[in-house]
């Protein structure tokens, strides 16, 4: 039960979630294609949230924090998804991660703004420290052998202004109906309309067609990614957005364990070991307030 309300124990499973889901979004793209990918994933976890809420408790129902996680589902999981499968698909696990990880300072600002959080000076210093080691991270790992266009920076830059402003906005809809279960109901409800209504534009002229384990592995994307938007806002609903945000957004630490595990295809270099031990410190700097 502790660690359903300490929100950095919720942050860092946040993060390991999402760390998963982009490197099995690698597997699960050789089967499928990402237009054809989210309309497994998205559509999956609203079923089961779906299946669950009579069994779960929803008491404190507000109409204003409502319509904040209908709004929140308008782009995020979706737009964010689409944005994080084509940059996967271009670009690899670990620089769209890597990339995408501007989202906390773009939060950190939405908290000062909507909440008025001030970070103390070493909480800045974390948060500065993070975002250095992630972009070397990203920085170390395809160098001059870029083999993706100039341009795909611009997916997972655009993935990491959604996903940091939302959680803010979020932040706003749990402060007045505290239920990270309804907040991810509501917003994958929003969500998976979102991505009909893209499908049916997309396919309108052709068939979709859906191999048995591209189903089986975006099926496991979209339940880890579940478990990560849940606990994101669970961390939300106990902790400030300059405490969750960067601890959520240490993914890529997640993706350089397990693609080394499971994709087999990344070798430590001096670089990267420097990028995750700056990343680290940054973390230890950002719970030393």
């Amino acid at each position: 039960m502790w660690l359903l309300g300490n929100p950095v124990a919720l942050a860092l499973g946040a993060s390991f979630f999402f760390g998963l889901a982009l490197v099995l979004t690698q597997f699960g793209l050789r089967y499928a294609r990402p237009s054809e990918g989210i309309l497994i994933s998205i559509p999956l976890v609203t079923v089961i949230v779906w299946l669950a809420a009579p069994v779960v408790a929803l008491e404190g129902f507000d109409l204003r924090a409502a319509a904040v996680f209908l709004a929140i589902g308008l782009v995020y999981p979706a737009a964010v998804t689409m944005l994080t499968y084509q940059a996967n698909d271009l670009m690899g696990p670990a620089v769209a991660g890597a990339l995408g990880n501007l989202a906390p300072l773009f939060a950190v600002l939405g908290g000062m703004l909507l909440f008025g959080e001030r970070p103390a000076a070493l909480q800045i210093l974390g948060i500065l420290t993070i975002v250095l080691g992630i972009i070397l991270l990203s920085l170390s790992r395809d160098g001059v052998t870029r083999s993706w266009p100039l341009w795909a920076i611009l997916l997972p830059l655009a993935a990491s202004v959604i996903r940091g402003a939302v959680q803010p906005i979020g932040k706003v809809g749990l402060s007045i109906w505290p239920s990270s279960f309804a907040a991810v109901l509501l917003g994958y409800t929003a969500s998976t309309f979102v991505v009909a209504i893209v499908a049916f534009v997309q396919h309108r002229h052709g068939r979709v067609n859906f191999a048995p384990k591209g189903i089986l592995w975006f099926a496991c994307i979209g339940l880890s990614n579940g478990l990560a938007v849940l606990a994101l806002y669970a961390a939300l609903t106990h902790g400030s957005v300059v405490l969750v945000a960067p601890l959520a957004a240490t993914y890529p630490l997640v993706t350089l364990v397990l693609g080394a595990v499971l994709l087999r295809a990344e070798k430590i270099t001096l670089p990267l070991f420097a990028g995750v031990l700056i990343t680290v410190a940054g973390v230890a700097l950002l719970l030393g307030r």
